[in-house]
């Protein structure tokens, strides 16, 4: 059997683990664990419930490929915490191309368009829990449907989300001409640096993480303690999901400008991913935006892999 699943946030080269638990994205500790043991002793081999061979093997498959990898990330807090941070960025680039997003079930059509999406996203999730590894052949469906609507909710929530001020403006094509929250004095719109800032911001938008970071490479050389070339940084580290690197342009950035609310908004949230508290530290002045370090996100990183060339 294969278990190759292609539906919702799979789409995108994106291991949806709640799905396969089938689970809220937003579902704790407790919630996960107590699904986990019900679909452990639905697909364990001495069960009851399956007594033919092939539905053994199948069982054994989903258990050991799916399941439980699902299990290991959601039940540890620094792998649950470090996920969630994930999956609000993937949010927030669903909703930026909402537009462009074909969606394939009656019912994640529904709550796309949904008033109250919270209840209905949960009422169908639990639905679906109940008959998800009845048909042990049609499991890889029954996900593809499930990350659908968790595709969808992360969409919706990210789109209410993005309209508050403490949003993360870096897919904004408004404010491109002049860098938000600039530490003082701001750069004239015509100085070098700006002109890096604009390009930069403009790759970022594009995805194209590799020649943004060479912008801001060069603008941190001219202006080495500008703290909105640091904040453009870390976004950068943040969307290859290198998260160490991320922290420390966070932290320069504010220690240079302690009102930046991209810094503001996203170095705790990175903190929380590496199970740390937050700290003081002291600014790293020097231009080396630690490109010496082994970039493992490979293909533009993460998020790059996950959406690049998916824009119409």
């Amino acid at each position: 059997m294969s278990l190759k699943i292609d539906g919702g946030l799979f789409k995108y080269d994106f291991i949806d683990h709640h799905a396969i638990l089938c689970v809220p994205v937003d579902a704790d500790a407790k919630e996960v664990r107590k699904r986990y043991l019900k679909i452990a002793r639905r697909l364990h081999p001495d069960s009851s419930v399956v007594t033919k061979s092939a539905d053994k093997d199948i069982a054994n498959q989903l258990l050991s490929k799916l399941v439980n990898p699902a299990y290991e990330k959601l039940s540890v807090e620094r792998n649950r915490a470090e996920y969630s941070l994930i999956l609000s960025q993937i949010g927030k680039r669903l909703a930026q191309e909402s537009t462009s997003i074909e969606l394939s079930t009656d019912i994640a059509k529904q709550l796309a368009i949904a008033p109250n999406i919270d209840l209905l996203y949960k009422s169908e999730v639990a639905k679906l829990a109940e008959t998800q590894f009845d048909e042990l052949q049609q499991v890889s469906q029954f996900i593809s449907q499930i990350s659908e609507l968790n595709l969808v909710y992360l969409m919706r929530r990210a789109g209410r989300l993005m309209k508050t001020p403490q949003s993360l403006p870096t897919n904004t094509t408004s404010n491109t001409n002049t860098p938000a929250s600039p530490p003082p004095p701001p750069p004239k719109d015509d100085s070098p640096v700006a002109q890096y800032l604009r390009r930069a911001q403009i790759l970022i938008e594009k995805n194209q993480f590799t020649q943004a970071k060479v912008e801001l490479q060069d603008a941190l050389k001219l202006e080495p303690r500008n703290s909105r070339c640091h904040s453009l940084m870390a976004i950068i580290y943040l969307q290859q999901n290198q998260l160490k690197m991320a922290k420390i342009h966070f932290e320069n950035a504010l220690r240079l400008n302690p009102q930046d609310k991209i810094a503001l908004e996203w170095k705790p949230k990175v903190e929380q991913a590496m199970g740390i508290k937050s700290g003081t530290v002291q600014v790293d002045s020097s231009p080396n935006t630690g490109d010496n370090q082994p970039d493992n996100s490979g293909n533009g990183g993460l998020f790059g892999g996950l959406f690049g060339g998916k824009k119409k």
